[in-house]
């Protein structure tokens, strides 16, 4: 599970243009990286465009899932990640990021806004941060609780099954054992009745 990218959008009728990004681009070549970048920032900025206002969607490119949130405020945010991430994740911090980002940027600097004007920090940390969802999202912290349980819980079943039919074992052999017993405990009882002093 990886994130790729995260971006902050304007959409205005005429066009969409980057706001603030950040990428994780350490699992591709170093070469690379410049190109997969711009095809990024390319493809954010294509589904930003083409998506309605107050829309969610998650659109697939290859083995990646593009998720994007469309405000009815034009701001729009985008996240890359892998197909394995979930996708509730990628929206809850897509919320995340653009309520914080209207409320610390002035939408009067969305429509003109850039990269290199918009003062705005944090979506390198909450990239960083949300890399692994089960320690950023409390949620996906507490399913993934559940899933470990789950498994527990069933290898506990599975290893009672199995004493299970060592306990029947043991059963029919005590079954076994206490007729054996009980007809000591008869002899013994016929040899110690003689003994018995009156």
């Amino acid at each position: 599970m990886k994130l790729y990218s995260l971006s902050i959008l304007y959409k205005s009728s005429t066009k969409t243009n980057l706001l603030k990004a950040a990428y994780d681009l350490s699992s591709f070549s170093f070469f690379q990286r410049s190109s997969v970048q711009e095809f990024m920032t390319f493809t954010s900025a294509l589904i930003v465009e083409r998506s309605a206002l107050g829309s969610r969607a998650s659109v697939k490119e290859q083995e990646y899932l593009c998720h994007v949130y469309v405000r009815n405020d034009n701001l729009g945010g985008v996240v890359i990640a892998d197909s394995e991430y979930p996708s509730r994740v990628c929206f809850t911090l897509l919320d995340k990021v653009l309520d914080e980002f209207s409320k610390q940027v002035n939408s009067i600097d969305w429509p003109s806004g850039s990269p290199a004007t918009i003062q705005y920090t944090a979506l390198d940390g909450h990239l960083a941060r949300y890399q692994n969802p089960r320690e950023a999202d409390a949620m996906t912290k507490v399913q993934a609780e559940l899933d470990e349980t789950k498994i527990i819980l069933h290898n506990t079943m599975e290893s009672l099954l199995e004493r299970g039919e060592k306990l029947d074992d043991l059963v029919q052999k005590s079954e076994h054992l206490g007729n054996q017993s009980k007809a000591f405990y008869k002899t013994a009882r016929k040899q110690n009745s003689c003994c018995e002093v009156m």
